[in-house]
């Protein structure tokens, strides 16, 4: 069995569980009735916990109880099976609001990685949408399958393509364009082509260079308005008895998602507005 249990609250063979140690530690793990959970806190049975309602705790050899749960999407991301590094869940919630991928949404995402985002996307746009996912590397478009049908089983609503966005992809009438890429420039003119009117192009890019060759790319095409840039970042909180602090580490910089919609050719100006710089747009794209 292949596919993450979603249904019902008890572990079965085949289902993904995770382990929850006294220190917040995870461990993901497929449930055969042969194996073993070993680590340094002892050793449980995957047939002690095969058959237990989730949220049910087990206890090691060593006598270390640990919680167990089925894995949620964010959980799953951080600790599937990988190839490349993936889009922390904290972005992909982000990406998902921003991009305002909708339940019946057409998206076309470049390149599929390890398939974290495939997930989330896969889940937002529902039965009535369609994901088609672009990479150039058969090995990742392997992981990212696998992963997807681990987490949203059966799916019927993505497609996987061996392809170069940067060449040209034939979709055409997309509600969305997602790109996680070193250089989605070279994206534009074929998403100005294949997104619908007021369509959204969005990427995730891990630096402020590549985020401004993006969007001068984005301008000199004069059919995107609204061209904006973000980055999230995340402090937990430690709650205890009598203390309560920042943790000691934060997610800080991770990437940064810009946007922009499709939109019908800009006028030219016909004069510099006040407060314009040469070569800048006004606030209102």
């Amino acid at each position: 069995m292949d596919e993450l249990s979603q249904s019902g609250h008890t572990f079965r063979e085949g289902d993904y569980a995770m382990l929850v140690d006294r220190r917040e530690r995870r461990y993901l793990l497929r449930l055969q009735a042969s194996r073993l959970f070993e680590s340094h806190i002892g050793i449980v049975a995957h047939q002690e916990i095969i058959g237990l309602p989730e949220g049910s705790w087990v206890t090691t050899g060593k006598g270390h109880h640990l919680l167990a749960v089925k894995p949620t999407m964010a959980d799953f991301v951080r600790e599937m099976p990988r190839i490349a590094t993936v889009i922390y869940p904290k972005d992909l919630g982000q990406i998902l609001v921003q991009g305002d991928i909708f339940p019946g949404a057409r998206v076309l995402e470049a390149g599929a990685g390890s398939g974290g985002l495939t997930i989330a996307l896969v889940r937002a746009v529902g039965a009535e949408g369609q994901v088609v996912s672009y990479d150039v590397r058969e090995d990742m478009l392997r992981r990212a399958r696998q992963n997807v049908d681990a987490m949203v089983p059966g799916a019927q609503n993505v497609a996987f393509k061996l392809g170069d966005v940067y060449q040209g992809f034939e979709e055409r009438d997309l509600d969305r364009v997602v790109l996680d890429l070193p250089e989605p420039w070279q994206v534009v003119p074929h998403a100005a082509d294949a997104l619908a009117p007021g369509g959204i192009l969005l990427s995730f890019l891990p630096t402020i260079l590549q985020v401004h060759d993006l969007t001068r790319a984005l301008r000199e095409a004069r059919c995107f308005g609204m061209i904006e840039t973000l980055e999230l970042l995340m402090r937990p909180w430690s709650v205890g008895g009598r203390s309560v602090r920042p943790a000691q580490r934060m997610i800080g910089h991770t990437g940064f998602i810009t946007t922009a919609r499709r939109s019908s050719e800009r006028p030219t100006a016909s004069a510099q507005q006040p407060g314009e710089e040469q070569g800048e747009t006004s606030s209102t794209e």
